[in-house]
C-alpha cells in the first residue's frame, strides 16, 4: 500500500471517529432534553401546594411528651359547613363530646367552640393515646353535627393541630388563649363564653356566676388531673375574665 493511500484511510478512520464523537455528544443532549423536568424537584416552590388560604397541618410525626403534660388542640371545619355558635348545634356538639371526653387514655377537660374552629385542652398518655382519643371524639362529634344538619362528607377540614403544654406559664397563657378566644374574636363583650368550658372554670380572679341547671346538664365534665393544669399554672396567678388574650 502507498503512502498516499495510507493517508487516506487514516483521514477517512479520523472523520469517522469525529462524527461518532459529534454524534455522541449530540445524542447525549437529546437524552438530557428529553428528561428534563419544569415541575417538582429540589428547589424553591416545589411540592404540593395548599389547597386552600391556610395552610394545612402537616403529615409529620407528632411531637412525644410525658403524662403529665396537657395538650392544646385545635381543629378546624371545612369550608361551607354552618356555624358551630348556634345554640341546638352547641348542645349536639357538646353531647358528642360528652360521649367521647374520656376514651383510650385521653380526657377532655376544656374547650372554645367559634364559629369555624374548635379549641380543646386534654390530657393524654402519651402522643398515641392523643390520636386514638381525638380521632374517636372527631368522629363522634362529625357524625353527631352531620346527622344534625342532614347533610353528609367531611366535617373537619384537615387533621388536628396539638402542642404539649411543658410549663406553668405555658399553660396558663393557653387557658387564657382557649376560654376568652371569643373575646379575641369580638364575639363575647362581658363575661365568660358561653359557648366554652368558661362557666365552669374555677380559675377566674373573683370567681364567675354559674348557671347550677347547666352544671348538672354536663355530669361527664372531667376535672385535671395532672398537676401542670390541676394547680401549677396557679401559682401564676388566676385569670381575669374581662381581658383579652393575644397570640399563643
Amino acid at each position: 500500500m502507498s503512502t498516499s493511500e495510507r493517508n487516506t484511510i487514516d483521514v477517512r478512520e479520523t472523520d469517522h471517529v469525529r462524527r461518532g464523537r459529534r454524534s455522541t455528544r449530540r445524542a447525549r443532549a437529546v437524552q438530557g432534553e428529553l428528561f428534563a423536568r419544569s415541575w417538582g424537584g429540589s428547589r424553591k416552590g416545589a411540592g404540593k401546594k395548599c389547597r386552600g388560604a391556610r395552610e394545612r397541618v402537616k403529615h409529620r410525626t407528632r411531637e412525644s411528651f410525658r403524662a403529665g403534660c396537657p395538650v392544646h388542640v385545635t381543629l378546624r371545619v371545612a369550608d361551607g359547613r354552618p356555624s358551630l355558635r348556634k345554640p341546638a348545634t352547641y348542645r349536639v356538639l357538646v353531647a358528642a363530646m360528652g360521649s367521647g371526653c374520656d376514651r383510650f387514655g385521653m380526657r377532655l377537660v376544656h374547650w372554645a367552640v367559634l364559629g369555624n374552629h374548635l379549641h380543646l385542652i386534654v390530657e393524654a398518655a402519651d402522643r398515641h393515646a392523643l390520636s386514638r382519643g381525638m380521632q374517636g371524639l372527631a368522629v363522634r362529634m362529625a357524625r353527631a353535627l352531620l346527622r344534625w344538619w342532614g347533610q353528609s362528607g367531611r366535617l373537619f377540614a384537615d387533621r388536628f393541630h396539638g402542642h404539649a403544654l411543658r410549663s406553668p406559664t405555658e399553660v396558663r397563657r393557653a387557658l387564657f388563649y382557649v376560654l376568652q378566644n371569643a373575646r379575641r374574636h369580638g364575639i363575647v363583650t362581658a363575661g365568660a363564653d358561653p359557648y366554652s368550658s368558661g362557666p365552669w372554670f374555677d380559675g377566674w380572679l373573683g370567681g364567675v356566676r354559674t348557671d347550677r341547671a347547666a352544671v348538672e346538664r354536663l355530669a361527664w365534665l372531667r376535672a385535671a388531673r395532672v398537676w401542670l393544669l390541676a394547680r401549677g399554672w396557679r401559682r401564676l396567678g388566676l385569670l381575669d375574665v374581662s381581658a383579652c388574650p393575644g397570640r399563643v
